[in-house]
């Protein structure tokens, strides 16, 4: 018998929709990163940072939540 593994992190409504979360960054790195994931053929959608969203320790990116963002990326849909 399979017993479904259950997490008490709610699903994030992005990964639902396709995207993939990869980092939560700040400057000068973020837009490093994020350009580095669209040059290699990635959609990115970069959001604010949530602490209480993680679930792993956030104690140091607490003290300044506002200016770290999270990164998430999905393929591109290719039309042909």
């Amino acid at each position: 018998m399979t017993v479904p593994i259950r997490s008490s992190m709610p699903v994030d409504p992005l990964v639902l929709e396709g995207w993939e979360r990869q980092n939560t960054l700040d400057e000068p790195r973020l837009s490093e990163v994020a350009e580095m994931y669209r040059e290699t053929g990635f959609e990115v959608r970069i959001e604010p940072f949530d602490p209480d969203k993680e679930s792993g320790c956030t104690e140091c990116l607490r003290a300044s939540a506002e200016k770290y963002k999270t990164i998430y990326t999905r393929r591109l849909q290719d039309d042909g």
